[in-house]
């Protein structure tokens, strides 16, 4: 617009032919700015990690304006001007009045103070350095002594409630802490409703396991004492009180695709490859360290506990001498304990399945498994019993690993007043007090 007033104004032409030459100019320059804008932020859709979740609706958003903002401009934009402008003689301008010549005039005379004011800087070079170098300090001071955070938490308008009960808690105490859970939900006025999962939570899969999802009401019925933060903190100390398990209500993150939960993310990891034992009990004595600090709070190891496992011990050497492969031990296990597909067949006009399994009352103790039978290459059936054993232990339900190093998850939140910066700090102080390795 202001390029083709000036065409107007300038050389007297009428408005469509103003528009014509406007565009002329100013087209190629249009374009090439696009696409060096789209060029910009396109990459950045693709990024991984916390920076592609945080710019990736933001890049999405900017191209979408640019792209939407160059068809105005090719478009609409001219057939207003050719249709709004009115023709004028060239060297014409108009005289501004009111307001906008007010404005004018103002930002001509602060126009031409700054030019003063940058003349009189550059003849006065080392008086206005030293100025400066006094505001860079003063700004280094200010950037070292202001806490760091990453986002800030937000009320999105729902909890997430995670369930974790001791190593063999059966399925059915687990439901048992999930319905408490619900009851106490579901008495809190800023709540909708509650929707529970059993056997799965932030932690993994298993029966020991849980997670209740809680909505909120709206935003605009809750009062600032029934937030996601205040329900949370509330439930927190009331939930702790059942025994059976530990309990963690948590906020969800202000961006989903950064976990499932508000705080930090901390991984100790076995380096020094001192073995499972020796990583749990680095991590018991992190978390006992990190209940006491005051920075701290919420303080949490995720993934399952050890638990009790059945360990079958088979002597390859007596089993190759019995005529019996690895193969044909695992295919029979899987079998009998699991199931195996065989066939189908017609019953009655419609086809039925054949699973192929070991009896349900043949498989449920732990001496039923040396009881299966397996047929060796010379087509005899051996017992599992003559060439196997079988044993108690206790072993982790799942092994993680960091950067290729055995590792533990551990997962916290800042204290009131502290940032998540001070937090991290805290934690690598903490880390440093634990064994070497």
């Amino acid at each position: 617009v202001e390029n083709v007033e000036r065409i107007m104004s300038e050389e007297g032409l009428p408005p469509r032919e103003a528009v014509r030459k406007a565009m002329g100019q100013v087209s190629n320059a249009i374009i090439g700015c696009t696409l060096v804008l789209i060029a910009v932020f396109i990459p950045m859709a693709f990024f991984g990690g916390a920076v592609g979740a945080i710019y990736r609706q933001f890049t999405l958003s900017m191209v979408s304006s640019m792209m939407f903002s160059v068809l105005m401009a090719f478009t609409l934009t001219p057939a207003l001007c050719a249709t709004l402008l009115k023709p004028v003689e060239a060297g014409h301008h108009h005289a501004k009045t009111g307001f906008f010549g007010w404005f004018n005039r103002t930002f001509h005379r602060t126009a031409t103070g700054y030019q003063g004011f940058v003349a009189k800087m550059l003849r006065r070079t080392g008086r206005y350095m030293l100025v400066y170098g006094l505001i860079v300090v003063c700004v280094g001071l200010l950037y070292a002594r202001l806490p760091s955070s990453f986002l800030p938490s937000e009320d999105q308008g729902y909890l997430i409630t995670n369930i974790q009960l001791p190593p063999g808690a059966s399925a059915n105490r687990t439901i048992g802490v999930i319905k408490q859970v619900e009851q106490y939900y579901l008495k809190q006025p800023a709540v909708a409703h509650v929707v529970a999962v059993a056997g799965f939570s932030f932690s993994g899969s298993g029966q020991n396991a849980g997670l209740v999802f809680t909505p909120l009401k709206d935003w605009s019925k809750r009062p600032s004492d029934q937030s996601a933060f205040a329900v949370a903190g509330r439930a927190f100390g009331e939930l702790s009180n059942i025994r059976d398990a530990i309990i963690f209500p948590v906020n969800p993150p202000p961006i989903r695709e950064l976990g499932n939960a508000t705080g930090f993310t901390f991984r100790l990891q076995d380096r020094g490859g001192l073995g499972h034992e020796a990583l749990i009990a680095a991590r018991d004595q992190l978390l006992g360290l990190a209940a006491k600090s005051a920075v701290l709070k919420g303080v949490r190891a995720e993934g399952l506990e050890d638990t009790p496992q059945l360990q079958l011990m088979i002597d390859r050497d007596k089993a190759s001498a019995l005529g019996l492969s690895f193969a044909d031990i695992n295919n029979t296990l899987s079998t009998s304990l699991g199931s195996a597909y065989i066939n189908d067949f017609p019953n009655q006009g419609r086809q039925q399945r054949v699973i192929l399994q070991a009896d349900a009352p043949e498989r449920l103790q732990p001496d039923d498994l040396l009881k299966l039978n397996v047929r060796n290459a010379q087509g005899a059936m051996v017992p599992m019993s003559s060439f196997a054993s079988s044993h108690w232990i206790t072993a982790p339900v799942q092994l993680s690993r960091y950067n290729g190093y055995p590792a533990i998850k551990i997962s916290g939140d800042a204290a009131s007043g502290r940032s998540t910066g001070e937090a991290l700090t805290e934690m690598e102080k903490l880390a440093a007090q634990l064994p070497a390795g």
